[in-house]
Parts: C-alpha cells; sequence; structure tokens
C-alpha cells in the first residue's frame, strides 16, 4: 500500500510534465504484422506536423519506406531510418541517446494500438531515465491487445538495461 502513492505520484508528475512539453519530433517502432500499416499512418501524421522530425526503428526497408514518404509528400530529409533493434526494448535503446543528444525533450510515439501497452511501459523506463517524454498515438487495427506477460517481461528488462546497459535481445527471437 505505501508503494502505490509514490507510484501514482510519479505517474501524475509525468502525466503534468508530458503536457508542458510540446513534442519535438516523432517516434515510429517498426515491424508491424501489416507490411507498412505504421508508415502510411506515420506519412499521414507527419503532413500534420510538418516541422518535426521522423525516427523509425525498424521497419520496412528503406528504399520502402521513403517510397511511402514521399508519395505522401513528406520530404525524405525528415527521416532517421535506424535498422539496429531486433525488438521492443531494442526500438528504444537503440534510439534513446540520439533522441537526447539531438535535445530532444518530447515525442509522439507511434506503434500499432495491441502493442502500445508494451511500448509505453518500455517507454516510460527507458526514455524516462534520460528525461524524455512522450505523448502515445495509436495505430487502429483489428488486434487484440498483446498479453500483459509481454508488458511485464520488457518493463523489466527495460530497468535492467537502465541499471547495466544490457537489453538481454541477444536470447529473445524478434518480439515486434
Amino acid at each position: 500500500m505505501l508503494l502505490i502513492l509514490p507510484l501514482a505520484l510519479l505517474w501524475s508528475y509525468k502525466e503534468i510534465q508530458s503536457q508542458f512539453h510540446q513534442p519535438q519530433a516523432i517516434l515510429v517502432l517498426g515491424g508491424s504484422t501489416r507490411k507498412l500499416e505504421r508508415e502510411k499512418f506515420t506519412a499521414d501524421f507527419a503532413r500534420k506536423h510538418p516541422n518535426l522530425p521522423i525516427w523509425i526503428s525498424g521497419g520496412s526497408p528503406p528504399s520502402v519506406t521513403r517510397k511511402v514518404f514521399t508519395k505522401a509528400g513528406i520530404d525524405t530529409k525528415r527521416l532517421h531510418l535506424d535498422y539496429r533493434a531486433n525488438n521492443t526494448v531494442e526500438n528504444f535503446t537503440t534510439l534513446v541517446g540520439e533522441l537526447e543528444n539531438t535535445g530532444i525533450k518530447s515525442v509522439y510515439l507511434i506503434t500499432s494500438d495491441f502493442h502500445m501497452r508494451r511500448a509505453t511501459v518500455v517507454g516510460e523506463i527507458v526514455l524516462g531515465s534520460r528525461g524524455i517524454t512522450f505523448k502515445p498515438v495509436p495505430v487502429p487495427s483489428d488486434n487484440s491487445p498483446e498479453p500483459l506477460a509481454k508488458s511485464i517481461r520488457d518493463g523489466v528488462r527495460s530497468i535492467v538495461w537502465v541499471a547495466t546497459g544490457y537489453t538481454g535481445g541477444n536470447q529473445l527471437p524478434n518480439e515486434h
């Protein structure tokens, strides 16, 4: 019971803090089960936010991704494509340093709706460890939310990364 109050206060603080930071970039987690779903959604979203750089971790091959954005009228100079991640935790851990180094304090986080709970857990831990907030922007789908166990597992892996720099990714299959 004593642990619940500090966690609730921390969550409330995070909610208030995120409202003061207008997102400075778009962060997309690739790996959608339906090809190009997240990229097409993001291209449309990016048209409404023309001054924001777009960071994509994983996803479709670079030439395909660039074609989607070009077709949507988005300048591909806005794209920062990264293919180092093999799983959701690494989607965050491979880019958080670059986001931090460019002075980004808040991002729009785009991923599929069924994946958002896990992405939010990992994002709170990994991005939060560097003072970066985010606003979730779910891509609609017909899929059921992922099992809670995946969020718990990746939350623990994220805490281990914050403490040690190790993601545990070598031992897990691609988890997108």
